[in-house]
């Protein structure tokens, strides 16, 4: 028997192979967030330039200096903070209705023929109809308040969380549903410690969708029948004429769209690493 004989080179070679994944990730991890912050620093540029060269008038358009001596205004002063509190509780109970609700409701009909031929055309339809126009229903059922507000949320994040989670029960591998089986495990356990723990890519992927429509349902809501909330102020503000401080208000927003996103991401990332390919 003989030894295979390996060279220096080809050790070099091998090991310059294994790193260059490793390399280009690191630089995509690093590289990805600059180009988006670049973007938005060509965009917001080119705003303030309209603005200041007389472009776009900036008593209706407002201008990024504008809106951002705004914004320091309003955490400065704490105007912020209420309606940022408001919102932020009404995507915070819709959410967790949403996820109380669709998980355990998705398994089931995920996991059961008849009942997804029951819902899946009803839930296709309360998907895709938008709920903007069920709002004055909305308003007659449950008034104005912070219950038809919570109400749209729900209506919002629920759907793609459930659609997810239903997908997710149906594409389970069999390989697991035959070991359940050999342990004589009831649809109960099966539910609870096969299917769930096999769904959760699934799961945390609607629960990244549901936020930012959650997000989208509060701002709506708070626009067409608030009192209160981020959406409220940026309507007020606007009918004022007092542009700079709506989108000091839509900022934000976008402030908190961005790190709900990047915080069930890095979730996403953290619990669901046993199911990536890369």
């Amino acid at each position: 028997m003989t030894a295979t004989q390996l060279s220096p080179g080809s050790v070099r070679k091998t090991a310059a192979g294994a790193t260059a994944p490793g390399r280009r990730r690191a630089l995509d991890r690093y590289l990805n967030p600059a180009l988006g912050v670049l973007g938005v620093a060509v965009v917001l540029a080119a705003w303030q330039i309209c603005a200041s060269t007389g472009v776009v008038d900036p008593k209706f358009s407002s201008s990024p200096s504008g809106a951002f001596r705004a914004l320091v205004d309003s955490f400065t002063s704490g105007d912020v903070w209420s309606p940022l509190g408001s919102t932020l509780s009404i995507v915070a109970w819709g959410m967790l209705i949403s996820i109380v609700a669709a998980i355990p409701l998705g398994l089931l009909i995920g996991r059961n023929r008849v009942l997804y031929a029951l819902t899946d055309p009803l839930i296709s339809i309360m998907y895709s109809v938008p709920y903007v126009v069920f709002l004055p229903m909305l308003i007659f059922w449950f008034g104005i308040g912070a219950d038809a507000r919570v109400v749209i949320v729900v209506w919002s994040a629920m759907f793609p969380l459930l659609i997810n989670v239903i997908a997710g029960a149906r594409n389970l591998e069999q390989s697991h549903l035959q070991v359940s089986r050999v342990f004589c495990a009831s649809r109960l356990t099966t539910l609870r410690s096969v299917a769930f723990p096999a769904t959760l890519p699934y799961i945390l992927a609607g629960v990244r969708q549901a936020v930012g429509r959650a997000l989208i349902g509060a701002i709506v809501a708070e626009l067409f029948m608030g009192s209160a909330g981020l959406g409220y102020v940026v309507q007020l503000k606007t009918s004022n004429f007092q542009t700079d401080d709506a989108m000091a208000a839509i900022a934000v927003i976008a402030i908190i769209a961005v790190l709900l996103n990047h915080g069930v991401a890095y979730l996403e990332q953290r619990l669901t690493f046993w199911s990536r390919t890369d």
